[in-house]
C-alpha cells in the first residue's frame, strides 16, 4: 500500500465508526467534561445548549458567567464543537454579540450593573433544507437578537435585532423580560423553525410572573413572528418558563414547560404547525416537576420515540410523600424514552445520580444521543445509546 493515503484510510475508518449505525449496539455512555468552571476565566458555565447539523458537526453552546453564578452579570455565549460524535472538541469560542455592547443591568443600580451586559438564552436550530444553522439569543432580556452560520458554527453572520417578533405578546401581557429557549429549536416539514420563548410582567428585571410562547419563521431565518400564547400563568398553571419542544411523527409539535404547579409536574402542549391551534396545556403524570429546566427531543431513527431528560427528583415530607408546590433537589438528572409519541414514558435511567440540573439533548446520525447536562460546576457531554438507556433498571 502506498503509505501517503494511510492518513486518509486512517480518516476514513474513523468516520465509519463514529457514525456507523448504532441502533442494536452494545450499551455505550461515555462523559466528557466541556465547560469546567474556571475554564478561560468564566466563573460558571450555565444553560446548556446543543445540537447536530445537517453534516453531522455538533455545536455545544451555553452562557458563560464571567464573574459570578447569578442570572445577570457579565454574560457571553460560548460555543464548542465537535466532528467525531462528541468523542473530542474544539477550543470554546465567543459568540453571539460581538460587536457594539448593549449595557444596563437593572438589578443592580452601581456602576458596576451600569457596565454589564447579559448575554442570556441561547438556542440553536438547524435549517436542514438550507444547510445552515441560526442562533437566536436575547440581551439584558429585554432585546433579541438571530444570526446564522453556513460553516458548521465556524463562523456567524452578523446579528439581526428580531425584538419586534415579541410584541404581539403585550396584549396578553406587557411583558419587561423576554428569554428564548433555553436549549434547541426544531423545523417543520414544511421548513418552519419554531423556538420557545417566555416573557415575564413584573418589575423591570423580574422573571416571575411569567408566560410562555413559540416565536416562529416561514422564510428561512429571514424574519420571525409570534405564535399563539401557549401557557398563560393561571392559578393552577403558575409561571411557565423555560419550554422545551420537539417534532412528533405526525409532523405535529410538542412542548413541555417547566412551571411552579402544586402538582409538581411538567405542561404539554401540541400544536400542528408549532405557532398556532395548541391543545389546552395539561401537566403530564410521568414527567417530574422539580422547577428545572429539561429537554425533549425526538428520535429519528425510530419515529414515534421521543428522548426526555431532567432531574427526577420531587420535594418529600418527612413521611416520603410530596410536598404540593415543593421544589425538589437538582439532582439524579435520568433519561426517559416514549416509544408512542409521548402518550406514555416506559423506560427511565439515571444519568447521573449527584448534582445535576439544567440539559439539552442532540440526536446523532448513528442513533447516538448526546445529553449537554450542569454537573456540580461544570457542564458535561454525555454520549449514550439507546442500549445503555434500555438496559438500566
Amino acid at each position: 500500500m502506498n503509505h501517503r493515503y494511510l492518513p486518509l484510510l486512517s480518516l476514513w475508518i474513523g468516520c465509519c465508526v463514529a457514525f456507523s449505525p448504532a441502533l442494536s449496539q452494545e450499551p455505550v455512555l461515555e462523559k466528557t467534561e466541556i465547560f469546567p468552571a474556571g475554564m478561560n476565566g468564566v466563573s460558571l458555565y450555565r444553560i446548556p445548549g446543543i445540537v447536530c447539523t445537517s453534516r453531522g458537526t455538533l455545536l455545544a453552546y451555553c452562557e458563560a458567567r464571567r464573574n459570578s453564578k447569578a442570572d445577570w452579570g457579565e454574560i457571553e455565549v460560548h460555543l464548542r464543537r465537535s466532528i467525531d460524535g462528541g468523542r473530542t472538541w474544539s477550543d470554546a469560542t465567543k459568540i453571539a454579540h460581538t460587536g457594539a455592547r448593549i449595557e444596563g443591568n437593572p438589578r443592580k443600580r452601581d456602576a458596576d450593573g451600569a457596565r454589564e451586559q447579559t448575554v442570556n438564552n441561547p438556542v440553536a436550530i438547524v435549517d436542514q433544507q438550507k444547510g445552515t444553522v441560526h442562533m437566536l439569543y436575547c440581551i439584558n432580556y429585554a432585546k433579541c437578537f438571530s444570526m446564522h452560520s453556513s460553516d458548521d458554527g465556524l463562523t456567524w453572520s452578523e446579528p439581526i435585532e428580531i425584538t419586534k417578533s415579541f410584541e404581539p405578546f403585550r396584549k396578553h401581557y406587557d411583558w419587561n423580560v423576554i428569554a428564548t429557549g433555553p436549549g434547541h429549536g426544531v423545523q417543520l416539514a414544511s421548513g418552519r423553525m419554531v423556538v420557545p420563548i417566555w416573557l415575564a410582567y413584573g418589575k423591570n428585571g423580574d422573571h416571575a410572573p411569567s408566560a410562555a410562547a413559540t416565536i416562529y419563521s416561514d422564510d428561512h431565518g429571514a424574519t420571525w413572528q409570534a405564535g399563539d400564547l401557549v401557557f398563560p400563568n393561571t392559578a393552577e398553571f403558575i409561571n411557565p418558563n423555560e419550554t422545551m419542544i420537539a417534532t412528533k411523527s405526525d409532523g405535529s409539535v410538542l412542548l413541555v414547560c417547566r412551571n411552579h404547579s402544586k402538582q409538581n409536574r411538567k405542561l404539554i402542549a401540541t400544536s400542528p404547525d408549532g405557532a398556532t391551534s395548541w391543545s389546552q396545556p395539561k401537566l403530564d403524570a410521568s414527567l417530574w416537576e422539580p422547577i428545572c429546566m429539561a429537554s425533549i427531543v425526538a428520535y429519528p431513527q425510530k419515529p414515534g420515540t421521543l428522548i426526555f431528560s431532567n432531574p427526577h427528583s420531587l420535594a418529600l415530607d418527612k413521611e416520603r410523600k410530596e410536598i404540593p408546590g415543593g421544589r425538589g433537589k437538582r439532582e439524579n438528572l435520568s433519561i426517559k424514552v416514549s416509544y408512542d409519541d409521548g402518550k406514555s414514558w416506559t423506560v427511565n435511567r439515571t444519568l447521573e445520580s449527584g448534582t445535576s440540573a439544567y440539559s439539552d439533548l442532540a440526536v446523532l446520525p448513528n442513533g447516538e444521543i448526546v445529553c449537554l447536562y450542569e454537573g456540580n460546576n461544570t457542564i458535561i457531554a454525555a454520549r449514550f445509546n439507546l442500549a445503555w438507556v434500555s438496559a438500566g433498571p
